[in-house]
């Protein structure tokens, strides 16, 4: 059986090349040593790196990677929405601070029967249009102001009429200001809630980029080890090949038994199953990380191959910089200290709102009159009006200038009785800032236990990495010593194949070790909101 390669389903061309480059990695590592012979065997990664080079897959950068993530991430989608749909609400809070500019008109037109003599018609016909018109403002302290102008047209045929038509115009300036209702805590608090709701989902966004970012690059490392452990796998595997023609070849020498060469089949066999294993775990996390990112291969290609190698050995920050780091920088946290506010704002409304409500109101008039003179005869006296405007526009200048002045003042109280409903929600909302408290403590001590977890990762990253290449070195050196001796009869083929699995093993640690710092890494920039380099 041949080594069958990840690209041989793309074309005997490509398999064919891909097992020639394999051969040739194997030839210059992997030689079998005679009796009398020394091994010589290269670097342990370059025959990784050759068979890298030579695995089938669309090379792709980190950065590319995490720009198509970026565009294509659904949760961070969402998060962009939440945030759009908080800014709507703060302006549509601050909206109510707007002028609010009105307009109303009216006409009625109405026969009454009279059986008055001084209604000055046996069927009195009127025909009145009205006309309203005023700006509206509510003020940050609480303060109502409303501004407005009321006139109307009047034409009757009463016979008493002075003013046919005649017109009149109202104008006033009202005031309503609480007194207890807590001026700005309670007219804002809508507003304050809304822009502490519109920050916290500004960092949930921002802590979504970061997270998304963060995510893709762990899973780009994960990859990465993936098909670093699918190449030792093929060297694996081209080892139990080599050992078990050798096998083959001692036995049919007469100089090991059958028992021997089963052991060499047996590992073998599993090498290959292996094999399968590593090519399907590389192709479900190369299904995963495009299923995250939303970018997959091109067609007759079935996976990415990373083309960015880990950092290697990462200097960690002293820890105390990086848990303020955290504590001042992670966007979550402080989405949290922003619902906290949020909550307050309405529990120090609902304070002033529990209270009676004391309101004090004023306003300023002024008056107008116009009109079309007309005589009117009564008895034997013929009756004249003094009014000499005539338009509604006059009337209009008349109650601006306050030609005819009016002012009120005056105090509303309201005691409701028994201050259930105010203390309810009084006290709700002071429960509302307790849980909202109690969250963000939470957040914080799981935040503070995740940067402690990674900052622990990225500080041993150095001794581990070390540790993990000794390891490798010394199995190698175990199994060459294992050959040896295996050729000098001192050893057996079942020894041998639990040598070459323990270079299996260390091989796939080291695997482990070059990437557990760069994921760590990764996570401490996201939960730092990336202030850590």
């Amino acid at each position: 059986m041949l080594i069958r390669g990840p690209d041989e389903k793309e074309g005997p061309e490509v398999g064919l090349a891909w097992r020639t480059t394999v051969a040739a990695a194997l030839g210059a590592v992997l030689v079998l040593p005679s009796p009398g012979r020394a091994q010589t065997p290269l670097s342990p990664d370059s025959a990784v790196q050759v068979v890298l080079d030579s695995l089938p897959g669309e090379p792709l950068a980190l950065r590319e990677a995490q720009g198509a993530a970026i565009r294509g991430s659904a949760a961070l989608r969402q998060a962009e929405a939440a945030y759009r749909a908080a800014s709507g609400s703060a302006r549509r809070e601050a909206g109510a601070f707007d002028p609010e500019l009105f307009f109303q008109a009216s006409r009625l037109e109405e026969d009454q029967p009279s059986s008055s003599f001084f209604a000055g018609a046996p069927t009195l016909s009127t025909t009145a249009t009205e006309y309203r018109t005023g700006l509206r403002l509510t003020l940050p302290i609480g303060t109502d102001l409303e501004v407005g102008l009321n006139a109307s047209r009047l034409e009757t045929n009463s016979s008493f009429a002075f003013l046919n038509p005649e017109h009149q115009a109202y104008g006033s300036v009202g005031v309503r200001q609480p007194i207890l209702g807590g001026f700005h805590r309670s007219a804002r608090k809508g507003l304050v809630r809304a822009e502490r709701e519109r920050d916290a989902a500004k960092e949930r966004y921002e802590q979504a980029l970061l997270a998304i970012v963060s995510a893709t690059e762990r899973a780009y490392w994960d990859l990465y080890a993936a098909e670093r452990d699918l190449a030792v796998q093929v060297l694996a595997l081209g080892r139990a090949r080599l050992f078990l023609r050798e096998t083959e070849l001692r036995a049919s020498a007469g100089l090991v038994g059958p028992g021997e060469t089963a052991s060499a089949r047996t590992f073998l066999a599993e090498q290959e199953l292996l094999l399968f294993d590593r090519e399907e775990q590389l192709d479900r996390l190369s299904d995963r990380f495009s299923s995250m990112t939303g970018l997959w291969p091109p067609a007759g290609t079935t996976r990415f191959a990373p083309t960015d190698g880990p950092p290697g050995e990462i200097a960690a920050p002293p820890l105390a910089v990086v848990l303020r780091a955290a504590t001042e920088g992670n966007r979550d946290l402080r989405a949290a200290g922003q619902e906290v506010e949020a909550a307050k704002a309405l529990s120090r409304a609902a304070f002033w709102e529990a209270l009676p409500e004391i309101d004090l109101t004023g306003s300023l008039r002024g008056r107008g009159l116009s009109g079309e003179p007309r005589d009117v005869v009564f008895l034997e006296d013929t009756l004249r009006s003094e009014i000499e405007e005539r338009s509604i526009r006059d009337a209009a200048l008349q109650a601006a200038s306050r030609d005819f002045p009016g002012w009120s003042v005056g105090v509303e109280v309201t005691i409701p009785l028994g201050f259930r409903e105010g203390l309810g929600e009084k006290k709700r909302l002071d429960a509302e800032v307790v849980r909202a408290e109690q969250r963000r403590i939470e957040l914080g001590r799981v935040l503070e236990e995740e940067v402690r977890a990674a900052h622990r990762e990225v500080s041993r990253s150095p001794d581990r990495l070390r540790a993990a290449a000794i390891g490798v070195d010394a199995a190698e050196e175990q199994v060459r010593i294992g050959l040896i001796e295996f050729h000098n009869g001192r050893s057996t083929a079942f020894e041998l194949v639990r040598l070459s699995e323990d270079l299996a093993v260390a091989e796939r640690r080291y695997s482990d070790a070059l990437v557990r710092a760069a994921k760590a890494a990764a996570t401490l920039r996201e939960l730092t909101a990336a202030t850590i380099p």
